[in-house]
């Protein structure tokens, strides 16, 4: 059975308009730096899960698309790179801390789907994105949720 996906990105720091011009339309979701985030990367997607892509730190924040994952966990690299924001020297490829996935796009939507509208949304009323201090950077989403979003997208 599949789950379902949501993934903060800061459109400034790595948009999904970046992704779109990947060769393949594919990246590695690398920097996540939450324990519980971490776990859910290593732990429970799986090659297929669909993915909300959500721009953070926007005006307004917004989910913006949709990917899929396409390549399960392996040991986050940038965490051993003493040049990449994301170091982490308590972290090594013997004894890796930190995981990341691969996702590869989906559609971006023709209008982003605006946080105060979501908010509005009943169906949405227990979405973990939509509670008060929900900061983690990757968070379960139900599929009657997921459901909501691609429709709310379709008709936009």
């Amino acid at each position: 059975m599949p789950n379902y996906w949501l993934m903060k990105t800061e459109p400034s720091t790595y948009s999904i308009q970046d992704l779109a011009k990947e060769k393949k339309k594919t990246t590695h979701w690398d920097g996540v730096r939450n324990y519980q985030a971490r776990n859910f990367m290593r732990d429970d997607m799986k090659i297929g899960d669909e993915v909300l892509i959500y721009h953070s730190n926007a005006d307004p924040p917004a989910i913006v698309g949709r990917a899929k994952i396409v390549k399960e966990s392996y040991p986050d690299f940038t965490a051993w790179d003493k040049n990449d924001k994301h170091f982490d020297p308590k972290s090594s490829p013997e004894n890796p801390r930190w995981f990341m996935v691969d996702i590869q796009l989906v559609e971006v939507f023709k209008e982003p789907l605006e946080l105060p509208g979501l908010k509005k949304i009943k169906a949405l009323d227990g979405m973990a994105l939509l509670q008060k201090g929900s900061r983690l950077s990757v968070q379960p989403v139900k599929k009657k949720e997921l459901d909501t979003i691609k429709k709310l997208a379709a008709r936009k």
